[in-house]
């Protein structure tokens, strides 16, 4: 492609309107080169005059310039809007509180991530025995002067002697695999790269396995499609060259693998995948009959028709959470040592979907979602329930971690306003202690969760959470309105603590989450109903979120903001395009925006399974109906929207966000605002240190409150 030269950037000047009204001044948009790029596909000629903008920010410096100008607009902008120091320094106030990860227990040692709060990276501490000291094992914030590398991954062998862990820098989704000895507390000086989509599995004391894909070329790093991802075995002490190759489809280089060890450490379950769907492949090996022929790798599930997750064995009895003949999931088990599998039900298929499955000491806990929000229960191996565990509330539970023959195991409760607090349960006696509860910095009694139904465009019931402060419920007082949503790869949005969102509702405003198809909360015919064809129900179901919220008098008639990440970023973007007069404030974040060239990218190839295929026509046009880029309605009034990206993102490149705003900014879509937000060494979300999101958070609140009018509290409240 040739190099395009970006214009100068242009001069401030004023919208006429109602901002310029309010005193608030909008700087002019930087003026945006345009390329002559145009594809013809199925017949329609499809122009990409900001096709330059795909070019990596880090290695294109008309790109960086074109970032630095937008930011700089940006940023004049924000500076002028009231009520940002409140929010820094609320968000400040209430991220400062600990936050304790589950805890793992190997031999007599529990590892755990914690933060005292305000430290940009988590801790990995150790404790010897339950009651012992807790031992700093590893401080991630020690390793980049702007707090940007991150502790992601890690994994203490079977006696807890050591822990492997993975390194994240800036946000990518790389990782850098290192060994330490958690006695000495020294590095043994194993290292690998490129390890990318994994897990970390020991083989008792010796080594490990993990998954990566071959070493990119040169300069494409983050932007190169990721294909023959690899199974690996790196025995400690040894270079990554002398890793052994455990599982490969080199002929099928599309096909994602990954390995699940069981407790025993005697089975290695070979997990292969398409894409993002749940449909695998399974294969099992015997780690203890491993010869000079290396591993030998049996099939044991194939097809690619179900989900099958492994969740446990005794001797040689496997069993597997399955959506086959179920689609909300059911548990199976079968004997490996059998020629043939023969599959026997344990847990039967109910109406609520399963969300995971553990296998603790002698008993399965079984987590199934009702309405959007955990329950979970204990049943022995043949699957007749012992008990129910009780939940603090309406909220989320997770984790359930532990192993075969110990009935210990931790999970972890949270709400819209609770942060997580982590249990100790014995699944034997069903006692359940609290390990670790934080402090809280606000009173979540202020504050009501309720969850109503509405009814979206063809007639599906469709759940929604409202939170808001409860003297404004018993009001029944409207309020602006923050409305966040997802609808996509199966995830189902459950009730959880966000700090960020918490300081939403202390300035006045509501908060609703509306869980549209798309996602897993009522199992495979939820997912199916908000993908590839029918991917406008999720559109559908999301204006229908808005209508009922401004129809019920939960907003304000002028009050409604819109949130999302990822796919949801895509459902914003859709969103704003079909319904503008619905939305006054939008935040897009991290976004798929450009639905006809999202394949071409990094892991965007995955993506096919929920989209469908820009090289098939039937899936073309069903995606050029809704792709948020290739639909701005020119000469509309649109809302005002900040996009928000990062540089290192290399699992939505950020050139979607580019090109989006960029055709935003062009197209003159009324007075109202239309500006980016680029974070630099910051990725897709995971690893963000604490100072970069409290400074992200408080431009998106004060953008979205000031366009909707909510406004902070007075100095001192």
């Amino acid at each position: 492609m040739t190099r395009i030269a970006l214009l100068a950037t242009a001069t401030a000047c004023l919208f006429a309107g109602p901002l310029a009204a309010q005193g608030i001044q909008v700087p002019a948009y930087p003026e945006t080169a345009r390329g002559e790029v145009v594809d013809t596909q199925f017949g329609e000629r499809i122009a990409d005059p900001y096709r330059w903008l795909e070019d990596d920010v880090r290695t294109n410096p008309q790109v960086a310039t074109w970032v630095e100008a937008q930011n700089r607009v940006t940023q004049q902008y924000l500076a002028q809007l009231p009520g940002r120091e409140w929010y820094e320094q609320r968000l400040a106030g209430l991220l400062d509180y600990e936050r304790f990860g589950l805890p793992v227990k190997k031999g007599n040692r529990y590892f755990y991530s914690y933060n005292p709060g305000l430290l940009n990276q988590a801790q990995l501490y150790v404790r010897d025995g339950l009651d012992g000291e807790a031992r700093l094992l590893i401080d991630p914030n020690t390793w980049a002067s702007d707090g940007a590398t991150a502790l992601a991954d890690w994994a203490p062998s079977e006696s807890g002697r050591y822990v492997a862990y993975a390194v994240q820098d800036g946000g990518s989704d790389w990782r850098t695999i290192r060994v330490l000895d958690t006695q000495t507390g020294d590095h043994v000086g194993d290292e690998i790269r490129w390890a990318k989509f994994t897990g970390i599995q020991w083989d008792g004391e010796d080594g490990f396995f993990y998954s990566r894909f071959p070493e990119p070329e040169a300069g494409q790093d983050f932007q190169a499609r990721n294909y023959n991802q690899t199974v690996y075995y790196h025995r400690l002490g040894t270079p990554q060259s002398a890793d052994e190759v455990v599982f490969a489809t080199p002929d099928h280089p599309e096909r994602g693998h990954g390995i699940s060890v069981s407790d025993d450490g005697r089975w290695g379950f070979i997990i292969s995948s398409l894409g993002t769907d749940s449909k695998y492949e399974v294969h099992v090996i015997d780690l203890a009959a491993r010869g000079s022929q290396g591993w030998r790798a049996r099939p044991l599930v194939t097809g690619f028709e179900n989900a099958w997750t492994p969740n446990g064995t005794v001797g040689s009895t496997a069993y597997f959470v399955t959506d086959k003949d179920a689609p909300k999931s059911r548990i199976v088990a079968t004997d490996l040592a059998a020629a043939t599998p023969v599959w026997r039900e344990v847990v039967a298929q109910t109406d609520q979907p399963i969300a995971g499955a553990s296998h603790i000491g002698d008993k399965l806990i079984v987590q199934y979602l009702r309405d959007a929000a955990s329950r979970a229960i204990i049943t022995d191996l043949d699957g007749r329930l012992l008990r129910e565990i009780e939940m603090a509330g309406l909220g989320s539970a997770g984790g359930f971690i532990g192993k075969a023959g110990d009935p210990e195991t931790f999970y972890a409760f949270s709400s819209f306003n609770r942060p997580a607090t982590i249990y100790r349960l014995n699944v034997d006696t069903g006692e359940t202690q609290t390990f670790a509860a934080p402090k809280l910095t606000f009173d979540p009694d202020r504050y009501i969760v309720e969850q109503v139904f509405y009814t979206s465009k063809d007639g599906t019931r469709v759940p929604m959470f409202i939170v808001r402060q409860k003297d404004a419920a018993q009001r029944n007082q409207a309020a602006p309105t923050l409305l966040y949503g997802y609808g996509g790869f199966d995830i189902s949005l459950t009730p959880s603590f966000s700090a960020t969102r918490m300081a939403w509702l202390e300035a006045g405003g509501t908060y609703a989450l509306a869980n549209i198809r798309g996602g897993g909360e009522y199992g495979k015919a939820w997912h199916d109903g908000g993908r590839l064809a029918n991917k406008q129900n999720v559109f559908d179901d999301f204006i229908a979120a808005g209508e009922f919220l401004k129809a019920n008098g939960y907003t304000t008639p002028n009050g409604l903001a819109i949130q999302g990440g990822s796919n949801g970023g895509l459902l914003v973007g859709a969103v704003v395009n079909q319904r503008p007069d619905l939305i006054d404030a939008a935040n897009a974040a991290v976004g798929v925006m450009d639905m006809l060239r999202f394949d071409q990218f990094t892991a965007g190839r995955y993506w096919v399974d929920d989209y469908g295929y820009p090289s098939r026509e039937s899936d073309w046009r069903v995606l050029r109906a809704y792709s948020p880029l290739h639909n701005i309605r020119a000469g509309v009034e649109y809302p005002a929207m900040l996009v928000t990206t990062a540089d290192t993102d290399d699992r939505v490149v950020p050139g979607h966000s580019f090109k989006y705003t960029a055709a935003l900014q062009a197209a003159g879509v009324g007075s109202q605002p239309q500006l980016i937000r680029v974070e630099t060494r910051a990725g897709h979300g995971s690893g963000k240190p604490t100072d970069k999101l409290i400074q992200e958070y408080a431009d998106i609140l004060t953008f979205l409150g000031h366009h909707t009018g909510l406004r902070v509290p007075p100095a001192g409240q």
